[in-house]
């Protein structure tokens, strides 16, 4: 068996197969590819995943090449310090990441296959053109059903982070590349290479389980992800690591928004979905129409942001100004109802604040007072800071800024109730 190549080999390979001519492509394409976020836990996965897809082991006896496509632009990579951060462990820079920038504009739907992490139903510009093309997923999202039952593989489990699901399914594999009969400086270099992985797989792992210490949303596949993944670390000579440390080192870059655009700040973290209502309503002001012209299609989009209101009004210069961001990138993304979920720290204590507009006419601000009464008890809202930021005009608009008891819910379950409301 040839020597296990590093994470920055694998990624050369990727490259190679995507960007060639396409008399010499392979046919099917095989990509790995997260959600439109393409937060810490879609980027990681996507990397992790596709490079244990594309090795030989039990069920891949041959292997097959699995290409990770990070679910975003290359200039969006500059948003992301967390993710720079933590390819350096993984021994890579994000030159050597492959982006939707690279995807090849005449790629035929029925010349590729597509594995899903961190959702489960392929959403956006690509969605419309290779959905069809899914066969398989691993999330940790509410199961929307688009993937068959019977899909190559399917796995929609809750845990705090996906990547603790790919690192199960990826388990027996990498323990495989790490029982082979190697010795002297080729077993020294595989168990650094193992270790660049376990930093990819611990990195999302303990930011969204808050280093395992968030009960809501630590679960036993967390865990034990993360025992998988440092016990590779163990047998590094050359790893010195501190989970405390690579945590706070990790979440610190996560946060620090401070000198971004205020338009970066909603797009860094930032999800939509097209929802058909429900029921036509006698005037569709100004939501899309779908079909026939026969239902009006309403567009969500989400925000989440790692710092509060309070900070986010100061950083726009006011309360005017806060919200007059807000539209200009609501206008841009042609969206009608707007949620922006934020999290901090006050005084070490963990809080979640949301905001939610309906900004198009009836229909939107329909829905999102129907969130608010169908879930505002349940999510524990209440008014933020006496209700600076809320408005409403009639039917034209309607906006409120709540404070969020209920810790336990983020984006992973907040969507899913905007998504139905918005049906009607």
């Amino acid at each position: 068996m040839p020597p296990q190549k590093t994470l920055q080999a694998f990624l050369a390979t990727a490259r190679a197969a995507l960007t060639a001519p396409p008399a010499k492509r392979p046919v099917p394409l095989h990509f790995v590819v997260g959600n439109e976020a393409a937060d810490l836990d879609s980027l990681c996965s996507t990397l992790f995943l596709a490079y244990f897809r594309s090795h030989a082991h039990g069920a891949l006896p041959h292997g097959t090449l699995h290409i990770p496509l990070c679910h975003l632009p290359r200039e969006d990579l500059a948003l992301r310090p967390e993710f720079d951060a933590v390819l350096a462990r993984g021994g890579v820079t994000t030159s050597d990441v492959l982006t939707l920038s690279e995807l090849p504009g005449q790629l035929r739907a029925e010349d590729t296959r597509w594995l899903l992490v961190d959702h489960n139903a392929m959403t956006g510009a690509l969605g419309r053109v290779y959905g069809g093309s899914v066969v398989g997923c691993i999330d940790h999202h509410e199961d929307e059903g688009v993937v068959p039952r019977d899909a190559e593989v399917r796995v929609v489990e809750k845990s705090g982070s996906c990547m603790s699901l790919v690192v199960e399914q990826c388990a027996e594999a990498w323990d495989g590349m790490m029982s082979r009969e190697n010795c002297g400086p080729e077993e020294e270099e595989e168990k650094h290479i193992n270790a660049q992985l376990a930093y990819l797989a611990l990195a999302p792992i303990l930011i969204d389980t808050t280093n395992l210490g968030n009960r809501d949303k630590t679960t036993a596949h967390d865990e034990r992800a993360v025992a998988v993944a440092e016990a590779k670390l163990a047998l590094d000579p050359q790893a010195a690591y501190d989970r405390a440390q690579f945590f706070a080192h990790v979440s610190a870059l996560k946060e620090d928004i401070s000198r971004l655009p205020f338009r970066d700040v909603l797009r860094k973290d930032y999800k939509e979905w097209d929802e058909e209502a429900a029921v036509v309503p006698r005037s569709y002001g100004s939501a899309k129409v779908s079909g026939e012209g026969r239902k009006p299609k309403l567009k969500l989009g989400t925000s989440s942001i790692p710092q509060s209101f309070a900070f986010l009004v100061r950083k726009a210069g006011g309360e005017g100004q806060f919200v007059e961001e807000l539209d200009a990138w609501c206008a841009e993304k042609d969206v009608d109802v707007v949620a922006v979920l934020t999290t901090c720290k006050n005084g070490g204590e963990f809080r979640r604040e949301l905001l939610v507009w309906g900004r198009t006419g009836p229909e939107a601000v329909g829905a999102a007072k129907k969130f608010a009464e169908a879930y505002g008890e349940r999510l524990g809202l209440g008014a933020w800071d006496g209700g600076r930021l809320d408005a409403e005009d009639g039917d034209g608009s309607w906006r409120r800024c709540w404070t969020q008891a209920r810790l336990e819910n983020s984006r992973k379950q907040i969507a899913p109730m905007l998504r139905e409301v918005l049906k009607g």
